[in-house]
């Protein structure tokens, strides 16, 4: 069974300089054989049932953003393997929520519905009704969850799960290749040093 983890140390650690040395299996894990995206991308898997996940997406994923190297995208891609049924609904719905634009308005609020309100969603249905209680049109909502973008989007996502080889979330890979290893950082600052590292790699 995949398990939900986040390195603890990283969580609660301030920022601090380092003088890493990184190297390959123990701070990071090559996942493809294939060159490095030619676009520079640095893609967060995460779940909205994961609790590390939602702490992470407060605390760091700002930072993050902010602090990529110059021309490095940030994306996400919900996985499906944790929640059960409902894993693979919130999927459609993080997809739902990105062709529809409104992911920066939405996700934070059903984070927290889910970890700070105990709301446990039953249904696409029901998870319409949120984001129509949110601000989102229901007619684009219905229209958004069937449609072809979204339906290729989960598809994407879930072949990229798969293909990554991660165990837990939230986990990151930089240029679809290089997946890094959270628990060989020992602060937020390590873990922007790894990623500007593996930029530069092929």
């Amino acid at each position: 069974m995949r398990k939900i983890w986040m390195l603890a140390a990283l969580l609660l650690l301030p920022l601090a300089a380092s003088a890493a040395e990184f190297r390959e299996g123990v701070n990071y894990k090559v996942i493809s054989s294939a060159p490095a995206s030619a676009k520079p991308n640095a893609t967060e898997f995460f779940s909205y049932y994961c609790p590390h996940c939602y702490v992470f997406s407060k605390k760091y994923i700002p930072q993050l953003e902010a602090n990529l190297p110059a021309g490095m995208e940030f994306k996400q891609n919900h996985v499906d393997f944790i929640g059960k049924e409902m894993g693979k609904v919130m999927s459609r719905a993080f997809a739902i929520s990105e062709v529809l634009g409104v992911t920066a308005q939405i996700e934070p609020l059903l984070f927290s519905e889910i970890h700070e309100k105990r709301h446990s969603f039953k249904s696409l249905e029901e998870v319409k009704a949120f984001y129509v209680a949110n601000g989102v049109d229901a007619k684009k909502f219905e229209a958004a969850a069937g449609s072809f973008m979204v339906n290729s989007m989960v598809d994407s996502m879930s072949r990229a799960t798969q293909n990554s080889g991660i165990e837990g979330v939230p986990a990151i890979i930089i240029n679809d290749k290089y997946l890094i290893k959270n628990e060989s950082l020992k602060s937020f600052e390590d873990m922007m040093e790894l990623v500007t590292y593996l930029s530069t790699l092929p």
